[in-house]
């Protein structure tokens, strides 16, 4: 599936590798997990992994990023959040995501367009810390 102005799949933009442990959480996206299952096996649902290489955290509302620093330590020491939120709402938005990320000890390095309806914003550990 490709999403947006890249012609590119959306798992290549998510750097979903063959392989990876991905955990998901609050994503309610049946092609996404679809998709996933094309290149992993290693699927957690509803909670975070230890070391996960990818998490997929989908939030709709400002207070459910206070979690950004629990889903921290559940991350690879190179691995990434992807935060996926509903565009074009103004209860949640790119800066308050970033605003919590940088809080939380993480920041961001990549958005995409996550589908039609949803947009995400890649957050790692700075490299300093890893």
């Amino acid at each position: 599936m490709t999403v947006g102005y890249s012609k590119r799949p959306r798992l290549d933009k998510l750097g979903v590798e063959p392989g990876m442990r991905v955990s998901i959480l609050g994503v309610a996206d049946a092609a996404f997990r679809r998709e996933l299952a094309t290149r992993t096996r290693e699927v957690s649902e509803g909670r975070a992994r230890r070391d996960s290489a990818l998490v997929f955290y989908g939030v709709d509302d400002a207070r459910r990023l206070a979690r950004l620093a629990a889903l921290r330590g559940q991350i690879a020491r190179d691995g990434a959040i992807w935060v996926v939120w509903p565009k074009g709402r103004k209860h949640i938005s790119e800066n308050m995501i970033r605003d919590a990320a940088l809080a939380a000890g993480l920041v961001d390095i990549k958005v995409v367009a996550f589908s039609e309806t949803l947009s995400g914003l890649k957050l790692v550990i700075p490299v300093a810390q890893r």
